[in-house]
């Protein structure tokens, strides 16, 4: 007798029709077990941002799965790209956390003198005593409130300061980088070779001119972000994928393991039915390879490696695992993305418009104009000459650094920039781009962007 899920109409559609793949479903074992496993850049990257010790359960989990790991090219280059970039935002996250805390605390400090204002006038408008509104002042002073808020300060302040004990550095990455040779050793051979060039120029065409524009997934959310090329990477490592499992005719499975959550990934709840991977997905991959599609994030998927493959991961680690995956989402700004990420018209302009230049940006190349722009856009938030706009994405560039010796070869020394502009021109080096910015500028917009700069410089050395 033929069943419902015979059905053509039911058996063509069925990904479309079933629900998100559950955590109890019966084949979910087989995945783990036999299946090819491939792990997404954002899950490699997120080994530099673990605690030593979570990092040490993460990869033995991963041993558990070696036998079945496979390293598309585009993670691996995305990867060995990015390393530099996680451990040098994370070191910027701790190094300003202290002037955070500072502002903030100074914030509640206005907050409670607002209060305590809200009620001296209620007293004297509708009680008429200016006694006791006289005593809540001097009861309730900003000095009073800094006193009762420095034990707070001080552990607050003391427990950030603590977090520099690590084990990663970016100065110290390319000698000693305790994750990379891990991760070689856990992929082995199992890496994917290089496309040729005229088949990923032929891929990111048909991102740029069918793909994205029709909102096919993935990826699609990436359009227009940089180059056409950066902006297609969601999509090469798709058709890697799809491309890798056609060629294995005995491998009728595939694991996914991303945080990537956003739509063009993830198919939007409804009413009765929550978020999914999209069906689509599923269904390009069987009818193009024949093989069937498990997409988990890394929570769901360490968790199955403990259950299928008894790995040893603490609770704390999967709360590491789980605040990173929350995090792998937010996008922050750093110089090498802003190479090549033209910044929104009207975020420009109004940072602009708050550090109150009177003429455009006008560096000598168009990546300098972006780099700029953005470094124009978070300082002025950094400062907070602004309030960011909504969606506004976090910014991680300085125009200059205070060090020994220069970030890279192409930094320039603090006397490049002109006597009696520049406070720090024995003890400083100067981003190129900020510095041919300047020579193109008005004298008072030049004045603005190095008193930005150094306020920027000082708000940095503050934390140290």
């Amino acid at each position: 007798m033929t069943g419902p899920g015979d059905l053509p109409l039911i058996r063509q559609y069925r990904d479309w029709l079933q629900g998100s793949p559950p955590e109890d479903s019966p084949d979910r074992e087989d995945f783990f077990t036999n299946g090819i496993v491939a792990l997404d850049t954002n899950v490699l990257l997120s080994l530099y941002e673990y605690t030593p010790l979570a990092r040490e359960q993460i990869l033995n989990a991963l041993n558990k799965v070696q036998a079945q790991l496979w390293l598309p090219h585009q993670v691996g280059l995305e990867f060995v790209r990015g390393r530099h970039r996680v451990i040098a935002q994370r070191v910027k996250v701790i190094k300003d956390a202290p002037n955070l805390l500072n502002r903030q605390l100074g914030e509640a400090n206005k907050a409670i003198i607002a209060a305590r204002e809200l009620v001296q006038t209620l007293l004297i408008k509708y009680a008429r005593d200016t006694e006791k509104s006289d005593n809540l002042a001097s009861k309730i002073s900003s000095q009073a409130i800094d006193s009762l808020l420095s034990d707070w300060k001080e552990e607050l302040l003391s427990l950030v300061k603590g977090l520099k004990d690590h084990d990663l550095a970016p100065a110290s990455m390319d000698a000693n980088d305790p994750v990379l040779p891990q991760v070689a050793e856990l992929f082995g051979s199992n890496i994917a070779e290089p496309p040729a060039p005229e088949k990923i120029r032929q891929l990111v065409d048909e991102a740029a001119t069918y793909r994205f524009p029709n909102k096919i997934p993935p990826g699609y959310s990436d359009a227009g972000k940089g180059t056409p090329a950066s902006a297609a990477g969601d999509f090469l490592l798709w058709e890697e994928l799809i491309e890798y499992m056609a060629e294995k005719p005995g491998q009728s499975r595939l694991l996914f393991v991303s945080s990537d959550t956003k739509d063009d990934w993830y198919q939007p709840g409804e009413a009765g039915r929550g978020r999914r991977p999209w069906p689509s997905l599923a269904s390009e991959l069987r009818i193009r390879s024949g093989a069937e599609l498990r997409i988990e994030t890394p929570g769901q998927f360490y968790r199955g490696i403990n259950r299928f493959l008894n790995a040893e991961i603490g609770e704390a680690t999967y709360e590491e695992i789980d605040r990173a995956a929350e995090t792998a989402n937010d996008l922050t700004v750093t110089e090498e993305m802003a190479s090549f990420t033209s910044p929104p018209a009207d975020l420009t302009l109004a940072a602009c418009r708050a550090a109150g230049l009177s003429e455009a940006l006008t560096p000598q190349s168009e990546v300098e104009n972006r780099v700029m722009s953005w470094w124009l856009i978070g300082v002025t938030t950094q400062l907070e000459r602004r309030s960011p706009l909504a969606d506004e994405p976090k910014v991680s560039i300085d125009a200059t650094t205070r060090s020994e010796t220069p970030p890279n070869p192409h930094w320039l020394p603090g006397d490049s920039l002109r006597l009696g502009e520049w406070p720090y021109r024995s003890s400083t080096w100067i981003a190129p781009w900020f510095v041919h910015a300047l020579n193109r500028t008005s004298i008072a917009d030049r004045r603005i962007l190095q008193s930005l700069a150094a306020q920027q410089l000082d708000s940095v050395d503050r934390t140290d």
